[in-house]
């Protein structure tokens, strides 16, 4: 399998559902390939994640998997932190902008979750789980995490996972069995345990992302769900035995040497397919974002040959896909002027695009309604004339 090189970069069950740490420590113990190396070891992901700075709450730093992450990254400077929303030369700190890619790469913050609600959606997964970080390392122009941190977006880890699982094991008893199949699944609910991160990164970092994966196989009404841009063949080893589902985004690859900073090659992503269903993975596909530009239709249409030409028959017979059309940000908008003006010239463009409200209350910006149900119906004719295989779940 090829893997990406990390380095893309351009601008700067438990009937009740519960875990003791006990059962997290085991978990915890490395695994290792036949090489005795993991892949988190090694000079790609360092590329990707060469931490000098641990901003860490005193619990988080304390806890079981706090010592595990500092203890990972011994050359790292550890400092101490009341908040980890609130570290001020970090968040609210405009000069931070001009070390866009540096702070994600050197920067790494420990945290205790305080919120374990767990919503309803009903697009990618019928809930959203409350996650285990929040940030990335990769630096997407369009990311919509960064709106709320502030002028950095460097990976926060939560380090209390039981408290998490445990959360999960007794929301997921509580539902019983699915009675009625949907878009998300014909027979789990499925929880998309990634909302706000990267989980294939973040297992570069911590057993977090492997605590989540163990755990779903025990609950056989449930699965998880995250999308990635990262192929990180240390998950490969995890064994999920089918409750676990990656969705790997792919655009057009020129689109994403323009604006998936840092992530793995368009087809490295597609090219591990094989690989994570023959773990044990269901491996689904975002069409994601879909960025209106000229020439956009053309760069789909070859990429939607490329899949159909490279996926084996069994990756085909079993994916799905979302169609996500690009979402923007007056805010992120001028966060990108100051590090990436090169991807405004596609993502900002007040000429097709009008305000949205999102969910949280904040104001977006998106395709005017007549553009994008003009580029979801271009897309799905694309999608039966060069991918019939491909089952479309949603458009948004």
């Amino acid at each position: 399998m090829r893997h990406g090189s990390g380095d893309s970069e351009k601008p700067e069950d438990d009937a009740d559902g519960l875990f003791s740490m006990g059962d997290l420590a085991a978990a915890a113990a490395p695994t290792e390939g036949t090489d005795g190396r993991r892949f988190h070891d090694g000079p790609q992901a360092r590329r990707l994640l060469d931490v000098k700075e641990i901003h860490a709450e005193p619990a988080a730093a304390d806890s079981l998997r706090g010592r595990q992450i500092i203890a990972r990254f011994p050359e790292a400077r550890l400092v101490e932190t009341a908040s980890h929303w609130r570290i001020p030369h970090l968040h609210g700190n405009e000069g931070n902008v001009e070390r866009w890619v540096r702070v994600k790469r050197e920067a790494l913050v420990l945290g205790e979750r305080k919120s374990f609600g767990i919503r309803p959606n009903g697009r990618s997964a019928d809930w959203i789980a409350p996650g285990l970080s929040n940030g990335c390392a990769m630096a997407c122009a369009y990311c919509y995490v960064p709106r709320r941190k502030g002028f950095a977006n460097p990976i926060t880890v939560f380090t209390n996972v039981e408290r998490v699982l445990s959360g999960l094991g007794r929301h997921i008893a509580g539902l019983g069995r699915k009675e009625e199949p949907n878009q998300c699944d014909e027979h789990a609910w499925v929880y998309d345990i990634g909302e706000n991160g990267d989980c294939s990164v973040d297992d570069l970092i911590s057993d977090n992302t492997a605590d989540l994966i163990r755990a779903f196989r025990r609950w056989p009404t449930a699965k998880a769900s995250f999308a990635t841009k990262f192929v990180n063949p240390d998950l490969l080893r995890l064994d999920p035995q089918g409750r676990t589902r990656i969705r790997f985004s792919v655009m057009p690859p020129d689109d994403s040497r323009l604006l998936d900073i840092r992530t793995s090659p368009v087809m490295d992503r597609i090219a591990a397919a094989a690989d994570f269903l023959d773990a044990g993975y269901e491996v689904h596909f975002n069409l994601s974002p879909v960025v209106i530009r000229p020439g956009w239709e053309e760069a789909w249409g070859d990429l939607l040959r490329a899949m159909d030409d490279v996926l084996p028959r069994r990756v085909k017979e079993q994916a799905a896909a979302e169609i996500i059309l690009m979402t923007h940000n007056q805010d992120l908008h001028q966060v990108n002027l100051g590090w990436h003006p090169r991807a405004e010239g596609v993502l900002w463009r007040p000429d097709i695009q009008q305000p949205k409200r999102s969910e949280n209350g904040s104001w977006n910006v998106r395709y005017r309604n007549a553009t994008k149900a003009q580029a979801v119906d271009a897309l799905s004719r694309l999608i039966e004339d060069r991918a019939p295989w491909m089952r479309v779940r949603y458009a948004f």
